[in-house]
């Protein structure tokens, strides 16, 4: 059952990848402030975010991958794993007991089984499986927390449908409830996996049956928590909306302050001292920054740099220093290269399964 369980989150987590693949393709080089410590820093793109998220998942299909190839079977071992009823079946015949261990492990799908067991399989396979599917939760809870600090922002939204009640006091709101079912999801699925943690640790000897009850319901809810994750994660990518304008309209309010790096540099090279211009660009941006948060107005660096004359000598490149193309780095060429190598690779065991879509019951 755990088997036939990673065989069915396999393929919805590939259709999760696929879909953010190709929204990380198609906003490789859309400039977006990037954050640390939920502050404005250097610039990356749409494209390239996505590209962080995309590595967690396919970090997971991996796992997912390793912990269903390394299930085994339990094999016929008898009541504490000895195999003595079955020597005795087969009058101390040792190859025939093994020969129906084999055969049975065969029968069952499987390509090995446990050599030693006590009464059942250690139930440290139980963590090895849940481990897998909460570190899955880890991932998706922060790509709906990111989604949802980017929705607060309006530089992202999840999908929202015509008539989709926002919030039923205030209007005009569009809450992203599934990337916080996702995340509410998420913050169990993470949880369950201290129940096998614990009952891998008090099996007494060959076995107890305090494990019973406790798996019967953290095996399944764990599966079936990751299950409706995938799906709502999947539509969330299949429709998540970019507003372009939103961005922009960050990045202005931003970069004259990264910019002022550039700005002094190409003084420089223009003949200006080092010293003066690090000076007076740093007046300005003092008068700057205290506008926009004592006064709440506009940042207007760049007005007050084109309106100061030392800086006649560069005012004709200013367009090209602050334009936002020039911060991003690498960040389109890594996006085309990490989806080549490590992406795509690890979907084409799954490419017959891709067209499968999703709705969900708002």
């Amino acid at each position: 059952m755990l088997r036939d369980g990673f065989d069915i989150l396999l393929p919805k987590l590939a259709r999760v990848i696929d879909r953010l693949a190709n929204f990380a393709e198609k906003y490789a080089d859309l400039p977006t402030l990037g954050f640390t410590h939920y502050q404005p820093a250097q610039l990356t793109t749409v494209g390239k975010r996505a590209c962080l998220w995309l590595q967690d998942l396919v970090m997971d299909m991996r796992n997912l991958q390793r912990a269903r190839e390394d299930l085994r079977f339990r094999g016929v071992k008898g009541t504490t794993g000895t195999q003595a009823s079955f020597l005795q079946l087969f009058q101390g015949d040792h190859e025939k007991v093994e020969e129906l261990d084999r055969k049975v492990t065969e029968m069952t799908g499987f390509k090995k089984s446990y050599l030693v067991t006590g009464q059942t399989y250690s139930r440290k396979v139980d963590i090895d499986s849940l481990c897998v599917l909460a570190s899955l939760g880890a991932t998706v809870h922060k790509i709906c927390t990111d989604i949802r600090l980017l929705a607060n922002l309006k530089e992202i939204e999840e999908p929202f449908e015509k008539e989709q009640i926002g919030s039923s006091a205030m209007p005009y709101k569009r809450n992203p409830m599934r990337a916080e079912r996702c995340c509410s999801l998420a913050r169990h699925l993470m949880a369950l996996v201290s129940d096998p943690l614990q009952t891998a640790a008090v099996q007494w000897l060959e076995r107890t049956l305090d494990d019973s009850a406790n798996r019967r319901i953290s095996l399944p809810e764990s599966f079936l928590t990751a299950d409706i994750i995938l799906s709502t994660l999947q539509n969330i990518t299949e429709g998540l909306v970019v507003y372009p304008k939103v961005i922009e309209r960050h990045i202005r309010h931003e970069l004259p302050f990264m910019a002022t790096e550039n700005i002094i540099m190409a003084m420089v090279k223009a003949g200006g001292n080092r010293q003066d211009c690090h000076e007076k660009i740093r007046v300005l941006s003092q008068k700057a920054a205290a506008a926009v948060k004592q006064e709440g107005g506009d940042n207007e660096l760049l007005a007050r740099v084109q309106a100061d004359p030392y800086f006649t000598p560069i005012l004709g490149q200013l367009d090209s220093i602050l334009d936002p193309k020039t911060f991003i780095g690498r960040a389109p060429q890594q996006v085309t290269r990490f989806l080549s190598e490590e992406v795509r690779p690890v979907l084409e065991p799954y490419k017959s399964k891709m067209d499968v879509k999703t709705e969900l019951q708002l």
